[in-house]
């Protein structure tokens, strides 16, 4: 199978999940099947997670090479739990997740992902449920405002609200090039500036339609939940807010986190640890990886083995 893209950090990614035969692993965001192609080469068992129906062509030709090995399941990846539940086996050995958008779907216009090719506004990696376009055109001003900053860390997030409001009362936003031409022109253009105007927005609008960020949270438990001792889990992320959410539960699930103050009231004594870090910290792609594939270049893995010990419950 050729992928459309590279998988970022697949050495360092295989290093950590460190398949066998027989071993059954789950690839939590399937996308092009980068990460499953490697791992069903060297002789694992491979369920792959994704709620984008575009990657069917790609698990038809895995499935094809590997029919006894492979199969993908449409869910996100919040469903890890029971995708691995309703496979039968009794042991689930490793699980890796590549978080945030792909570069197919970049790459695609009629997606509605990018600001740098025209398409409508969209961005739903599952092709239902609210779309970007819903947000910009129908959401007030105060919760625009706070998901371009909480989300996209845009410290204009106020006026680029203010400008959507103004500007759709003429008309609605339907493509993205629109949005990010409104954007443009208040954050101001593109000389020097290392990164397009309209990256934020566009990075705030994508994860509040998808979820992305409560799906990590979900989809980290159904991991902790399903792993059997000795199980492997690696993640990849490509922004701040994903690495602090992963950083934070690995911390917390290992022992990690840092002493509380000697004058602050007593904690309640943590649950046994689930999880040992395979490593302190996070490995990023070499000079090579990150000269031949851009996206490499904000990729970071963190990885950790599955204790014998309870999986947490979930904070109330």
């Amino acid at each position: 199978m050729n992928a459309p893209h590279a998988p970022v950090l697949l050495a360092e990614v295989i290093e950590a999940l460190a398949p066998a035969p027989g071993e059954l692993i789950i690839d939590a965001t399937f996308g092009a099947g980068g990460y499953s192609q490697a791992l069903l080469a060297r002789g694992a068992e491979v369920i792959g997670l994704d709620r984008d129906p575009t990657v069917a062509l790609h698990a038809a030709a895995l499935a094809a090479d590997f029919p006894e090995r492979f199969r993908l399941v449409r869910t996100p990846f919040s469903g890890l739990a029971k995708a691995f539940a309703d496979s039968g086996r009794p042991r689930l050995d490793g699980a890796v997740f590549d978080i945030g958008v792909s570069s197919m779907q970049l790459d695609e216009a009629e997606r509605g992902f990018s600001f740098l090719r025209d398409g409508p506004l969209d961005m739903r990696m599952s092709g239902e449920g609210l779309s970007a376009a819903e947000i910009v055109n129908g959401w007030d001003h105060g919760p625009m405002a706070h998901i371009f900053k909480q989300y996209g860390e845009e410290r204009q997030s106020g006026r680029i609200a203010s400008a959507i409001l103004r500007r759709r009362v003429e008309r609605p936003f339907t493509r993205t090039l629109d949005l990010a031409e409104t954007i443009e022109a208040v954050v101001g253009g593109r000389r020097g500036a290392p990164i397009h105007p309209a990256t934020r927005v566009f990075q705030a609008l994508r994860i509040a339609v998808n979820d992305e960020l409560g799906e990590l949270e979900e989809g980290l438990a159904a991991a902790e939940a399903a792993l059997a001792p000795g199980g492997r889990l690696a993640v990849v992320t490509f922004h701040s807010l994903e690495d602090r959410i992963v950083k934070r539960f690995l911390a917390e699930r290992s022992g990690h986190t840092s002493g509380a103050s000697r004058h602050a009231p007593a904690a309640k004594v943590p649950p046994p640890p689930s999880f040992t870090l395979q490593f302190r910290g996070v490995r990023e792609a070499g000079q090579a990886e990150r000269a031949a594939n851009p996206r490499a270049r904000s990729a970071r893995l963190r990885a950790a083995v599955r204790t014998g010990a309870p999986a947490w419950k979930a904070a109330a």
